[in-house]
């Protein structure tokens, strides 16, 4: 899924890489002992006689694989450094939340839903995804996974009744909090204008935070939106930037958490490093809580840290990880998503300050 790049071919495989150098550079220089007395046509490409004869500027040969055993060391003892360091007990409380795929708007099955996480003590980020954008003619909304379409106005009343699950079900004067973020995602939006439904998305997103103020349970509680956004689904990234676009220019002050993927990364995906950026930190209310499923998933985000600290100059502030573990799939625990991503921001900004991610774990599931 991610193409390499050569730092991390060094960390993961250096030993064997230089290995083989040494082993090849060996080799070379027993041919020419055995050879040397024959002539370059004699030989043919294989013995490589012309380049190997003039050997002046391999005077240092002889210290070759002390060298090599030097270097395979350092690189080794990197890593296990990084995994030291990189692999602390949190010092502060973690946080470990449910998402859900929802298939209804129905205010008792949410209120269900919001007791539950207040019973479980989830405080955190909480994702409620909706499906994709869709419009009926009449209104825009989503289609949610039971295939029905929901009017955004439905999706915010069914949200608000989670908050109320969620407060009353908390123990009295409890200061658990959660962001309750409205999702959806890039997949083939089915709307008018993808830029009139940011700009929607946005202003109930906001509608929901006066609902909350109203009712007395924004310490509790705080409206947010998320977006699944995967560049394979959006190859040319018209459609996810005018998303964005109209989310950003509606001035809602409310996180959109960007809980998707990079397809292949940055090097070899779909989208360019700029596109990457913008959906994860450029856009100023962009956060990315980005799927770890693999470890090549937590290489492909390390990177983008990588391009977004030197090129932009600005760190991915990270709100935490997504995975989608069941009991079927086996998938990655959350945990170790956590630690995947940890562990590659300190290999792959070696010499420079890792962005920093919070012990902050979302589960999905139906």
């Amino acid at each position: 899924m991610l193409i390499e790049n050569c730092k991390n071919l060094i960390y993961k495989r250096g030993p064997m890489v230089l290995a083989c150098c040494t082993s090849f550079a060996l080799g070379s220089l027993a041919t020419a002992a055995l050879t040397k007395t024959t002539t370059a046509a004699t030989n043919g490409p294989r013995t490589a006689a012309a380049d190997v004869r003039p050997v002046s500027f391999l005077s240092g040969l002889d210290s070759l694989p002390s060298a090599v055993e030097h270097a395979s060391l350092h690189a080794r003892a990197h890593v296990r450094a990084v995994r030291r360091k990189h692999d602390p007990k949190p010092r502060t409380r973690s946080s470990a939340t449910i998402s859900l795929y929802e298939s209804t708007t129905a205010p008792g099955v949410f209120r269900e839903q919001g007791c539950s996480a207040a019973r479980r003590g989830a405080t955190g980020v909480i994702i409620l995804d909706f499906g994709k954008p869709s419009y009926n003619g009449h209104t825009y909304g989503t289609i949610l996974f039971s295939g029905a379409f929901a009017g955004n106005r439905e999706i915010t009343h069914a949200m608000a009744a989670y908050a109320t699950g969620y407060v009353r079900c908390l123990p009295r004067g409890s200061t658990d909090h959660i962001d309750l973020a409205r999702g959806t995602s890039n997949y083939q939006p089915t709307v008018p204008s993808v830029y009139k439904a940011g700009r929607k998305w946005a202003r109930e997103t906001m509608e929901l935070q006066r609902a909350l103020r109203t009712a007395k349970f924004d310490s509790n509680v705080t409206a947010a939106a998320a977006d699944d956004v995967e560049p394979a689904w959006d190859p040319s990234f018209s459609r996810t930037h005018d998303f964005y676009r109209g989310y950003a220019d509606s001035r809602v002050g409310h996180a959109l958490y960007n809980y998707g993927s990079l397809d292949g990364g940055i090097v070899g995906g779909y989208w360019n490093a700029h596109q990457a950026f913008y959906v994860t930190g450029g856009m100023r209310y962009a956060r990315p809580i980005p799927e770890i499923y693999s470890q090549a998933m937590a290489r492909e985000w390390a990177a983008l840290a990588q391009v977004a600290k030197k090129r932009y100059h600005s760190p991915l502030k990270f709100a935490g990880v997504m995975t989608e573990r069941t009991a079927g799939n086996h998938g990655v625990k959350p945990h170790d998503a956590h630690r995947m991503l940890v562990r590659e921001l300190a290999v792959q900004g070696r010499g420079t300050a890792p962005a920093r991610v919070p012990a902050a774990y979302t589960n999905i599931h139906g």
